[in-house]
């Protein structure tokens, strides 16, 4: 009896001399390619691989960075910027524009520049403005607004489907 619970234990050892074996083994093996990656990394930026790059954050602004990664931009969203942009160049004439469209909160944006989600009331300068419309789920729509002197208008524009709603057999 003694000999067998002997050999049992030993057993036991054994098997869990094994276990920690293949798990020291597969924390090895990931810290060394952890180690290999971080490694070949500096190795790029040490041999001079990665060259200083100009990343555009803002109109007229520029970052600098050695970083192969994406670098976050600094200062408002471009669409603020944009709203600023055109009510800048207003002047005293300036005319509203209400834009509306169905379906609601569709990404606006006026002569190829974002300025926001409707419904989105602008002041702008009096001119012709190319109005277009995106929804979440690929509807867009598109429009030209005539903008005169002192104007308020009321724009609203039903966005078309990409995609069919229902699809038929036949």
């Amino acid at each position: 009896m003694a000999r067998v619970y002997g050999l049992q234990r030993l057993l036991w050892l054994v098997a869990f001399i094994a276990v920690g074996i293949n798990v020291f083994a597969a924390g090895a093996r990931a810290q060394a390619i952890a180690e290999a990656a971080g490694a070949t990394s500096v190795a790029a930026t040490a041999v001079g691989a990665a060259k200083p790059v100009m990343l555009p954050t803002l109109p007229g602004a520029a970052t600098t960075t050695t970083s192969q990664h994406l670098v976050a931009a600094a200062g408002p969203p471009a669409q603020e910027v944009n709203v600023r942009e055109f009510q800048a160049k207003a002047g005293k004439d300036a005319g509203k524009v209400l834009l509306r469209a169905t379906p609601t909160a569709t990404q606006i944006w006026i002569n190829g520049k974002i300025v926001g989600k409707t419904p989105l009331l602008l002041v702008l300068a009096p001119g012709k403005y190319e109005v277009e419309m995106r929804g979440a789920r690929g509807e867009s729509g598109k429009t030209t607004v005539a903008l005169l002197p002192r104007e308020t208008r009321e724009i609203l524009v039903k966005l078309q489907s990409l995609y069919p709603a229902r699809v038929g057999a036949q």
